[in-house]
């Protein structure tokens, strides 16, 4: 019997610095096969854009499948399993999936969908890794309000899918690292550590640049492993994305980035805005220019030329909580 293919689900919440990670997998691969699925949570893939432009060896138009049509979680029998049936199908199967879930995403679910007979046989879980945006978990981000924890009315949406995340995952990557004082990245690292189940370990890490030795070969075949991974959401049945939205903008040339970055950061403090990503056409520049935004934090880098012939255009994606003022920011944005 042929041995079965390992997948790696990246899992973590919004921004925390998934597909930065991926791209670090691929580009230290060292020819080894790899393919990946990557599912967004928004009305303008990224991500996979920003891994095609990284123009890594082995990095193919045809190893990166994105899946759009919602988070996995609730789209696993519609999306995944004939994605996976289609990698599994190939002449020449990858020897290993990166599986990258919306930041929204539960990871449970899509693990559940490893014990179906179509992709058993085929594959398994060699680990889930939940990537964390290690400032943000230390600014309280994702911390319940002590005076209103418990209330229905109340109950933080983002704490829910972060504690999910972490009840699921085999090692934990704390990114953004360099960002925090040593004494209180100790801290946070301590205080993760003990909502981690046993034996999980969590990893530092700059920019996701982890040796994949340490990511990949945990051989955790998560599968046979769900009832160790207690969740508050169990299966796409009692979980749905109602907390959350996403809109996207057209903004036209952008002679001034920073100018803009500054009106962004404005508009991030003043509504429910939790993530911004998307390329911005600056006149005069061959390059389409990356933006990326988390919280306060923004980042922009030219990451590949415009295609020859193609419509040079700016398009940012906006993902907040449900009922962010979708007018207001579009006003504050292009007048």
């Amino acid at each position: 019997m042929k041995a079965k293919i390992p997948v790696t689900v990246i899992t973590g919440f919004l921004g925390a610095g998934k597909t930065t990670l991926v791209r670090h997998l691929f580009a230290n691969s060292q020819g080894r096969r790899l393919a990946f699925i990557v599912n967004e949570f928004g009305d303008l893939g990224v991500d996979r854009e920003l891994l095609l432009g990284c123009a890594i060896e082995g990095c193919a138009e045809e190893d990166v499948i994105e899946l759009a049509n919602g988070c996995l979680c609730c789209t696993v029998a519609d999306d995944f399993l004939p994605t996976m049936e289609s990698l599994l199908g190939r002449p020449n199967p990858p020897e290993h999936i990166l599986i990258e879930t919306s930041g929204l995403a539960l990871p449970k679910p899509l693990v559940k969908a490893f014990a179906w007979p179509e992709v058993k046989a085929r594959a398994t879980v060699d680990g889930v890794i939940a990537v964390v945006d290690a400032p943000a978990v230390a600014a309280g981000r994702f911390a319940d309000d002590p005076e209103t924890m418990g209330k229905p009315e109340h109950d933080n949406p983002l704490d829910e899918v972060f504690s999910d995340q972490l009840a699921c995952a085999d090692l934990v990557l704390a990114n953004k690292a360099d960002l925090m004082d040593p004494l209180a990245f100790a801290q946070l690292a301590a205080d993760l550590t003990q909502r981690l189940r046993p034996g999980v370990k969590l990893v530092g890490a700059r920019h996701g640049q982890v040796a994949p030795a340490i990511l990949l070969g945990l051989a955790a075949a998560a599968e046979d492993d769900l009832e160790s991974r207690p969740a508050l959401h169990d299966s796409m049945d009692d979980h749905d994305h109602e907390d959350f939205e996403s809109f996207a903008l057209d903004l036209g040339p952008v002679a001034d980035p920073e100018a803009l970055e500054a009106r962004l950061a404005d508009l991030v403090a003043h509504h429910d805005i939790l993530r911004i990503k998307g390329f911005l056409d600056v006149p005069g520049k061959p390059m389409r220019l990356a933006l990326q935004g988390v919280g306060p934090r923004f980042s922009r880098y030219f990451d590949q030329p415009w295609a020859k012939g193609a419509l040079r255009a700016s398009r940012l994606v906006f993902i907040g909580l449900k009922g962010m003022d979708q007018a207001a920011i579009a006003k504050g944005l292009i007048g």
